[in-house]
């Protein structure tokens, strides 16, 4: 077995211009910088990895990468989702562990990637393919925004699944619900990504349109870690205005 701490570590941040619900939105300035500049420089200043890139297929945001001194990868396919091409990028990268960096969502915390890492040096830890963060929602409306993707986890904090919808259903209105954002970063074995890659979409990732949806439905097991820190990704014009002020007060 692989001496965990040995293991080579990089950061992959999907970058698409044409969002649907609000295109163009990582060339959007955010106090200064735009959206995938921030993020770029966010995830390089945590000092966890190896190697940083984004990889995307649109000129603007390869060349804005370019211009902060970033290193970027461009995609040669079309892809539906960010994990194809995280999967592409590092298909013939000589790396263990590759962390999916949502290029929406600029306000990374070091301790929670932190926390996400050690999972892959744990006791048992070589049955995980892949971690990811979650956090506590409180707020009603935030927990009925289908933006906000929700996810239930077993005992051992492994993922059911993941919803659009409000899940768990409170039936029993005794029993306190509690309620957890999934928040878009992941840390894949290489050997799940290139098996995601290869394998075809499913009915239940194909109507909730969450992509970690495949992991489940092929059987792989997702840990989850909790994190307090609360990310904002910018989904919408409000979400940027929200991140704009949050960078405000720091």
């Amino acid at each position: 077995m692989q001496d965990s701490s040995k293991l080579r570590v990089i950061a992959m941040i999907p970058a698409r211009y044409e969002a649907s619900r609000f295109p163009g939105k990582l060339m959007q300035d955010l106090n200064g910088q735009t959206v995938i500049a921030t993020t770029y420089k966010a995830a390089k200043s945590t000092g966890l990895f190896d190697q940083v890139y984004v990889v995307t297929d649109d000129d603007r945001i390869y060349d804005e990468v370019i211009k902060t001194g970033g290193k970027v990868v461009r995609s040669q396919k079309e892809h539906e989702c960010g994990s194809d091409r995280i999967a592409e990028a590092v298909e013939n990268m000589d790396v263990d562990i590759v962390v999916n960096v949502q290029g929406d969502e600029p306000f990374i915390d070091t301790n929670s990637l932190t926390k996400l890492l050690e999972v892959f040096q744990q006791p048992g830890s070589e049955e995980i393919d892949l971690a990811s963060l979650k956090t506590e929602l409180k707020d009603l409306e935030e927990i009925n925004n289908p933006n906000n993707v929700k996810v239930i986890t077993g005992k051992d904090q492994s993922a059911l699944y993941f919803s659009r919808f409000p899940i768990p259903y409170p039936r029993d209105t005794s029993v306190e619900t509690v309620y957890y954002k999934h928040v878009g970063i992941y840390a894949f074995r290489k050997s799940a990504l290139m098996d995601f890659y290869r394998l075809p979409m499913l009915p239940l990732e194909a109507s909730e349109k969450i992509e970690c949806i495949r992991y489940l439905e092929y059987g792989k097991k997702i840990k989850m870690v909790e994190t307090s820190v609360k990310s904002i990704g910018i989904d919408t014009p409000e979400d940027l205005e929200k991140a704009r002020k949050l960078l405000a007060n720091c």
